[in-house]
């Protein structure tokens, strides 16, 4: 088992072998429970892989967020995200409410999600994104960025409207989103609320096209309530 690299077989068998004679499991019960294991184990693996490589900025769950009539969150809301639905379809969500109301917060608990749910993840902020632009130009890998943005199966863009964009990141998000749009799936994050997103963006002819492909197909939240950082604070004093 180890030499073909079954490890959940092998951690499973070995579990057994530890059992006194009486209540080891025995013939198709027995190779049920390895097949089981095995499955069980690829599965975690994968899950840990795929957490790796998406990098979120925090490591929250689905079950850590608080839903409430104050902060304009229902668990129903939260259990449709959940389900990853969105993701199959291929849909948006834009998450937007004041500095500290738990917008990051939300996104990385659904990125989470989705990473348990066997979908590729990236997470970016838009100081992120400018960096990673900015250096793929200039090092000859733009289009290489853009194929490896373009497999993921959901991207969170944490801090729209925060960093000003340019022209160069105008068009490279047109770029994801086109290559994206009613296939793949993507969580946008603001302080701004989505009616100031197109003087953000500074270009009517780009802003027309980019909020077109991001809005068309968006599930909308507007969190509300007081500052989760500044009552953690109050909360450890």
């Amino acid at each position: 088992m180890q030499q073909l690299r079954l490890q959940g077989m092998y951690q499973a068998y070995r579990s057994q072998l530890d059992l006194p004679m009486n209540q080891q499991l025995e013939g198709h019960d027995l190779v049920a429970y390895l097949l089981q294991s095995e499955e069980q184990n690829r599965a975690n693996e994968k899950t840990a892989y795929y957490l790796k490589l998406a990098k979120l900025r925090l490591p929250a769950t689905i079950e850590q967020i608080e839903c409430s009539p104050k902060r304009n969150l229902t668990r129903q809301q939260l259990a449709t995200m959940g389900e990853g639905r969105y993701l199959q379809q291929g849909e948006n969500i834009l998450i937007t409410g004041a500095t500290g109301c738990g917008k990051s917060h939300l996104a990385c608990a659904l990125g989470h999600q989705a990473c348990l749910q066997g979908y590729k993840t990236a997470y970016l902020n838009m100081n992120r994104l400018i960096e990673k632009v900015t250096l793929s130009k200039l090092d000859g890998s733009y289009i290489k960025l853009l194929n490896h943005l373009e497999r993921q199966t959901l991207i969170i863009l944490d801090d729209f409207g925060l960093a000003p964009m340019t022209q160069e990141i105008r068009l490279t998000l047109l770029q994801l989103l086109e290559d994206r749009y009613g296939k793949k799936s993507i969580i946008v994050t603001s302080q701004l609320p989505v009616a100031k997103w197109h003087e953000y963006i500074n270009d009517p002819t780009l802003a027309d096209a980019i909020l077109d492909r991001l809005t068309a197909n968006a599930h909308r939240i507007e969190l509300k309530g007081e500052s989760m950082r500044r009552k953690k604070t109050s909360d450890n004093q």
